[in-house]
């Protein structure tokens, strides 16, 4: 009996070289809950989160140090108090939500530099990162155990 033939390799596989210069653009576009939440403990300046949920979500809970920006809010009048020199990094609910996903479009076609955070509160979440609540920032608590990755 013949053997079926591969799934995987139906289509060739890219060089080496090919592949690195890929991965290397990906990484380029978005970040896991993991770097956000260490690059929040080493107090990184050059990064601000914005949670791109409703006023409502995020006082029930959200990245400590995020603010809060719904994506719907988004126009070249009110990202005008932004700071251009800083790379914004968009979240929303996860992985079934864009809200992210049009906030990092918005603010690109502005043109700030950003990352989108990939499943948003629901991987920061499944990562057992601490959460913030009520309507201002709070910040990530320095002494929180950091969780090792897992990845």
């Amino acid at each position: 009996m013949a053997q079926p033939a591969s799934h995987v390799l139906a289509y060739a596989p890219a060089s080496p070289a090919q592949m690195a210069e890929f991965m290397a653009h990906k990484l380029s576009y978005h970040a896991d809950a993991w770097d956000v939440a260490e690059d929040l403990r080493a107090g990184v300046a050059q990064l601000v989160v914005i949670d791109t949920r409703s006023e409502a979500l995020y006082a029930r809970g959200h990245v400590p140090g995020a603010i809060n920006f719904p994506h719907r809010l988004m126009t070249a009048e009110s990202t005008a108090r932004l700071d251009r020199s800083k790379v914004y990094v968009t979240y929303c609910d996860g992985i079934g939500c864009n809200g992210s996903t049009k906030g990092a479009y918005k603010l690109a076609s502005l043109g700030f530099t950003v990352k989108e955070m990939l499943g948003g509160l629901d991987f920061w979440i499944r990562d057992g990162q601490p959460l913030a609540t009520g309507s201002e920032p709070g910040t990530m608590p320095a002494n929180a155990a950091a969780i090792e990755c897992a990845c």
